[in-house]
């Protein structure tokens, strides 16, 4: 979750003028006129007004404006806090691979909290660790608990294969480093939102087929699990017109799968959806807007961990947008859903004893 304050509305406005001024070309209108948000909660209608002007003037996401859109992502990034303290570490890669840098959150020796073990989101092809550092410092506060976030690689420099055991090997090292960092072992949860609720649900299916780490939790916040969503299957209109459309969702997991996606000899290990089966997991919780581009996948992931026998929470939030609680933190619609999260994530951290 991004928090977006007046003073950070206006950092990611000059963004989005810089790149105009330099010439970097302006993505089309949204599908959707600007005016027309009849389909979004009406206390998220202003943000999403102000983000759809925004974004016009953002240049379409692509393999040439790449670069443009990681430095203008940066923009929506919150400073850290002073408390709780965080710490950068580095992190020994899996066989073969670079090592790793993750940020601590909130550890400490002898106080034997859970944990989550977060990835960011942006895509795949975006975002990163640092700057979610102060949204994870108030989630550790609010549910009392330590939190790893991954600097992984991103795509398309680097496909899933190698983001994959980035983010296994900060897994494997919090639970193997779990006294040093104050952690209860038996109390570990994976979290991500967007691209990091992919990585996330990645994580624990590896973890469970690799039988290393146990989880006892996984939060999946409107998370990218299929790569067929806008390609084989295309959500009807509104959804998926506010922040990340079925036009980008295609270039994320092409860059992500390293081969187009959509159709046949895609890797399942990629992606979550195309697992054959989820029975095994750990307990999940997930949250989507009604209106994200993702809520038909994530609806149907959830219904087949239920099927499979995993305990699922599943909120869908009438008229929201992809990233809405980050983008319009403090209304009533992102707080309530905020407070839903945090306490899914005591109950689970509670129910071990």
């Amino acid at each position: 979750m991004r928090t977006l304050s007046r003073r950070e509305w206006a950092k990611a406005a000059a963004a989005a003028a810089a790149l105009t001024a330099s010439g970097a070309r302006a993505r089309p209108a949204p599908p959707a006129p600007p005016h027309d948000l009849s389909f979004i909660a009406s206390e998220l209608r202003p943000d999403a007004e102000k983000l759809l002007a925004m974004m016009a003037s953002f240049p379409q996401l692509s393999a040439s404006g790449l670069a443009v859109m990681r430095n203008a992502s940066a923009a929506f990034g919150r400073s850290p806090l002073s408390a709780p303290r965080f710490e950068q570490r580095v992190v020994k890669g899996s066989a073969g691979a670079p090592d790793v840098t993750v940020y601590v959150i909130n550890a400490e020796a002898s106080a034997n909290r859970p944990a989550i073990l977060h990835t960011h989101g942006g895509g795949y092809v975006m975002g990163s660790a640092r700057s979610n550092i102060g949204d994870l410092q108030t989630l550790a506060a609010s549910v009392d608990c330590t939190i790893v976030t991954v600097e992984y690689r991103l795509a398309p420099e680097t496909t899933f294969a190698g983001s994959i055991e980035d983010n296994y090997a900060a897994l494997r090292w919090l639970h193997d480093n779990a006294a040093e960092l104050g952690v209860d072992a038996r109390r570990i949860a994976v979290m991500g939102e967007s691209a990091g609720g992919g990585h996330a649900a990645l994580l624990a299916l590896a973890a469970r087929d690799r039988g290393e780490v146990p989880l006892v939790y996984q939060v999946l916040i409107y998370p990218m699990l299929d790569d067929r969503t806008g390609l084989t299957r295309q959500p009807p209109g509104p959804i998926g017109t506010v922040l990340w459309t079925a036009k980008e969702n295609r270039f994320g997991w092409r860059s992500f799968l390293g081969r187009e996606p959509g159709g046949w000899g895609v890797p399942a290990r990629a992606v979550p959806a195309r697992y054959k089966s989820l029975a095994g997991l750990p307990p999940a919780f997930i949250g989507v807007g009604s209106v994200d581009l993702f809520v038909d996948e994530d609806v149907d992931y959830a219904r087949r961990l239920i099927d499979s026998g995993v305990p699922t929470e599943l909120v869908v939030v009438p008229g929201a947008f992809h990233g809405f609680d980050g983008i319009a933190p403090e209304t009533e619609v992102a707080k309530s859903f905020t407070a839903t999260k945090v306490a899914a994530l005591r109950r689970a951290f509670a129910a071990v004893s």
